[in-house]
Formats: structure tokens, C-alpha cells, sequence
């Protein structure tokens, strides 16, 4: 479901006097349907930029990622963009929204863009509010008013409210206490037996040693 073959990112510093940074190099793996692999290395190894070069936020330097069969060294941002809609669910590091959408909106949006109806989508957007213990006097309301925890949590609910194939989990359990975050793995759980391929980031070694089946370093490629 995900292929990285070879792939190298460089930045180009224009501000630093055109300075060039090497942040990967030869970076190789696979994520199979079914299972979950973590990214791990030290703080500037550059898992989230490998990362975001799988969402397609960032242009891919050489080499080749596939995801669900679909080539993104060199797709155009129609092709990224259909990619995340159809087939890919994301949980970044921060929430990042409109201001003033309603929380079941923002966990619905995935849903409605593949054109499910409105009263459906927001139903399932609802259950995994309450599962992941949001009242639901805060669904009507914009999560950019909520605490740390609470938006990881609508963060988390709108990356698993579609069965996408593919999951992309920037530090899915950071800043949850104990049931929410045992939550998250249920549902990390849950969507492998269902056959996702999951490719996670995660700094708490006990959830990775939970649900991951095995760690790829992203060290290993550093120039």
C-alpha cells in the first residue's frame, strides 16, 4: 500500500544565503495492508519530513513513494488531492481548521467530500466524539476554542471516520491521558484488522510497542 523506493529530499535555504540542507537520503520502505509501522529516530532524523512527503505536502527530492498504487514523485496537486480524499486518512501533529466549523463538521468533512449525505456523516462524526469522551455540548462548537487534548482527540476522529486504506499518525496519542489514549490504539487496532496500512510517528515507546508490528530508522538515511 506504501512503497518508498530511494527517495532524497534537499531545502534550499534562500534566506541563508541559498544554503542546501540533505535531509534524507535512500530512504526505502514498505507498508503492507494489515499492518502498522512506526518511524523512529532521533529528533531531526527526519521522519516527519519523510512523512509529509508521503501526504504530499512536500515535492519528492529523487526516488519514488506509492501509495495505493498511485506515483507522487512528480503528480500534480489534483492527483495529491484525490489521493487524500479517496484513499488516504491523516492525523497531523496539530489541528489545523477553519475557524468557526463546528467540531462534528470537522470530523465529518472527509465523509462529506467523498459525498456521503450531511445527517449520516455527521452521525458517525458524533460516535467517535463520544467515544473519544468529547460532550457533546462541544460538537457544535469550533475546536479552535478547545484545550490541547480535545482538539488531538477531534484531530484523531477525523483522520479514522472513513475505513481509508492508508493511515498517515503524527503522534496520534500525544497530549491524551490514559482512556483516551488507549482509545486511539483501539482504534489503530481496529483498523488494521480491517487491513489499513498504518505508518505512525510515535515518541511514546509504550503504544509503539502496543500496535506497531515493526520500526523502520529513519537515521538510517540521513547523508
Amino acid at each position: 500500500m506504501i512503497a518508498v523506493r530511494a527517495v532524497a529530499k534537499r531545502f534550499t535555504l534562500h534566506n541563508q544565503g541559498g544554503a542546501v540542507i540533505e535531509a534524507l537520503r535512500g530512504a526505502a520502505l514498505d507498508v503492507r495492508a494489515g499492518e502498522c509501522v512506526a518511524l523512529t529516530g532521533a529528533s531531526g532524523a527526519g521522519k516527519s519530513t519523510l512523512m509529509r512527503m508521503i501526504w504530499g505536502d512536500y515535492r519528492i527530492g529523487a526516488g519514488s513513494i506509492r501509495v495505493a498504487g498511485v506515483e507522487l514523485a512528480g503528480a500534480d496537486p489534483r492527483t495529491v488531492l484525490a489521493l487524500r480524499r479517496d484513499r488516504i486518512g491523516h492525523v497531523s501533529q496539530f489541528l489545523r481548521v477553519v475557524p468557526r466549523v463546528p467540531a462534528r463538521d470537522v470530523v465529518a468533512e472527509p465523509l462529506l467530500a467523498l459525498g456521503a449525505p450531511r445527517e449520516a456523516a455527521r452521525a458517525r462524526a458524533e460516535a467517535l466524539l463520544a467515544r473519544l469522551n468529547i460532550p457533546p455540548a462541544l460538537w457544535g462548537l469550533s475546536p479552535t476554542t478547545f484545550s490541547g487534548g480535545e482538539q488531538q482527540r477531534v484531530n484523531v476522529a477525523r483522520g479514522f471516520v472513513h475505513p481509508f486504506p492508508v493511515l498517515l499518525l503524527d503522534e496520534p496519542t500525544a497530549s491524551l491521558d490514559g482512556a483516551n489514549r488507549a482509545t486511539v490504539l483501539d482504534l489503530i487496532r481496529e483498523a488494521k484488522a480491517r487491513g489499513a496500512a498504518i505508518l505512525g510517528i510515535f515518541h511514546d515507546a509504550d503504544a509503539r510497542a502496543q500496535v506497531c508490528d515493526r520500526d523502520v530508522d529513519v537515521g538510517a538515511f540521513r547523508p
